[in-house]
């Protein structure tokens, strides 16, 4: 444990519109791909309420669907219908009963549509996941172009289908709202419908919604004006963006610059910087080689050249690392996503090994009462209670 003179950054509040975030810890959206029919499953309140525990500041909701066909997966939890209301109600309600602040992501699958599961093959839809109960789901995008060798092509979209993304999001938003989300995140990111319409790898149109920057921009710009005029002032609005597709010919830092200011003119209040995944069959960059801290930069430029707050993800493990980036301000929150699902009391961990919360108070009762006997039996031997296994020693 360290001792603090003052608190550590990673665990001062946040706030942005009227909500104050206890710390700037917030719990990535990882796909659990375990809903039925759209609905959360047992499986799914237990992984939502244990990240809430965990002591996060801030926890998204995997990506959540706003039309039916518009789902990834069979396995997709969703927001087109007025019966997703009331079990995403009880579920916030239960999160924020551990002083977690909570969000959803919202998005439409585009061409990505008609997948399997992450874990049951992270393929398209085969003959056997359809003799399995699975419906086939219809892939659309900007252009008929599909994401890969193999994959379904999705069906170019008609310019009253474009149209219809826009109210679809907004239909689902408000569903969002009544059941009591603190804020909004936006998918715009990973290929994703409304990231294919950014880039040039996915959108080849020739039309209003394609071509030039500007054109390819319409639509995810028209979707948040839509959100924002529909969402009280004081709720924020996120939103996930591929900052690079990491190939070439395709979305870049340069062209993100842009469109970050524009989201801020439109009613973004921070851009959580993720990359890739545009051309590759996984969710994010899978082509891209991976190490501790590697999107780092996209966060620190997007901040530094527009003035927007950022959200830095990828392979972010230790907490002293993570205060680092905060205090060289190369971010505003910190996202923590696998090694959350490895260690769902990663924050919690994180504070008292900064002196933040040296005797367990901040935990639940329950728990936090029997940890500080067990930490300082363990302290009088002449043990570390937490170890050197919680957090990764290795930092860029």
């Amino acid at each position: 444990m360290i001792a603090r003179a003052e608190t550590p950054l990673l665990f001062r509040p946040w706030t942005v519109r009227g909500v104050t975030l206890k710390n700037r810890i917030v719990v990535s959206p990882m796909g659990t791909y375990s809903a039925e029919d759209g609905r959360l499953t047992p499986f799914q309140f237990a992984h939502y309420q244990r990240m809430a525990m965990g002591g996060a500041g801030l926890v998204i909701m995997e990506q959540t669907f706003v039309t039916r066909a518009g789902r990834v997966s069979n396995g997709d939890p969703g927001l087109w219908a007025d019966s997703h209301i009331e079990p995403m109600a009880r579920l916030v309600s239960e999160m924020k009963r551990y002083g977690a602040k909570t969000a959803i992501q919202i998005s439409h699958g585009g061409r990505k549509g008609g997948q399997q599961r992450a874990h049951g093959g992270n393929g398209p839809i085969g003959e056997r996941d359809l003799a399995a109960g699975n419906e086939r789901l219809f892939p659309i995008g900007p252009s008929a172009l599909p994401l890969a060798e193999g994959w379904l092509t999705p069906a170019a979209m008609t310019e009253a289908q474009i149209e219809g993304v826009t109210d679809a999001f907004v239909a689902g938003a408000r569903r969002a709202i009544l059941a009591g989300f603190d804020l909004l995140e936006l998918h715009l990111a990973h290929g994703y419908l409304l990231q294919s319409f950014l880039s040039p790898l996915a959108n080849q149109r020739q039309d209003r919604w394609g071509g030039s920057l500007e054109n390819r921009m319409r639509l995810p710009l028209a979707v948040v004006r839509a959100l924002r005029g529909i969402m009280p002032d004081s709720m924020p609005l996120f939103a996930r963006l591929s900052v690079t597709d990491w190939i070439d010919g395709g979305w870049t830092e340069d062209d993100s610059i842009v469109l970050a200011r524009e989201l801020r003119a439109a009613g973004v209040d921070l851009i959580d910087c993720s990359s890739g995944g545009n051309m590759r069959a996984g969710a994010t960059n899978s082509n891209l080689a991976r190490g501790p801290g590697y999107q780092v930069a996209l966060s620190d430029r997007l901040r530094r050249e527009t003035g927007m707050p950022t959200a830095a993800v990828g392979m972010i493990r230790s907490p002293a690392y993570a205060e680092r980036l905060l205090q060289e301000g190369r971010a505003d929150l910190i996202c923590i996503g696998r090694q959350m699902l490895f260690n769902p009391f990663w924050a919690r961990h994180a504070a008292w090994q900064m002196g933040v919360d040296p005797g367990f108070a901040d935990w639940p009762e329950p728990y936090g009462w029997w940890l500080d006997k067990w930490a300082r039996a363990l302290a009088a031997a002449g043990e570390d209670p937490l170890g050197p296994e919680h957090f990764p020693p290795e930092e860029p």
